[in-house]
């Protein structure tokens, strides 16, 4: 398997999979957005992609990171907003390479903080997280509005 970051050319494959992580958490699948989305964030450079690669070149999983900035500190942080695995390929260490690749981001760039957020009831994530070195905050609440 190959871990690199997404580029604009992966765009077409990257999709295929960002709709399989949409509608696994409940959203209506629409291709014609996702990728608009997902070319946007890339040729933008908004966001940075990480995926996984198998040996017939099939992207078989995918991190996305976000910049965010924190103020007090003076520095980035970034924000693991998605990760996901193809269900035909879980349980093989892909999404512990994906948060590798996340962490070297981060010490690339000089972040200050990798941060992330999974629902409570998803056990799976939160063996994941706390097997690889993440810290669950119990400090701080984090609210949330949409309008």
């Amino acid at each position: 398997m190959k871990f690199r970051k997404a580029i604009f050319g992966d765009i077409p494959k990257l999709v295929k999979l960002f709709e399989e992580y949409r509608v696994f958490y409940g959203e209506e699948p629409n291709l014609e957005l996702a990728t608009n989305f997902i070319e946007h964030r890339i040729k933008n450079g908004e966001s940075v992609v990480f995926i996984c690669e198998n040996k017939d070149n099939q992207i078989i999983g995918f991190a996305q990171l976000y910049p965010l900035f924190s103020s007090t500190r003076l520095k980035k942080i970034w924000l693991l907003n998605d990760l996901f695995v193809d269900e035909n390929f879980r349980g093989l260490g892909i999404s512990k390479e994906l948060l590798d690749c996340a962490k070297d981001l981060c010490r690339e760039t000089g972040a200050c903080e990798l941060t992330l957020e999974t629902q409570r009831n998803n056990v799976i994530a939160n063996r994941l997280y706390k097997k690889t070195d993440f810290s669950l905050d119990i400090e701080h609440n984090f609210y949330a509005w949409s309008g």
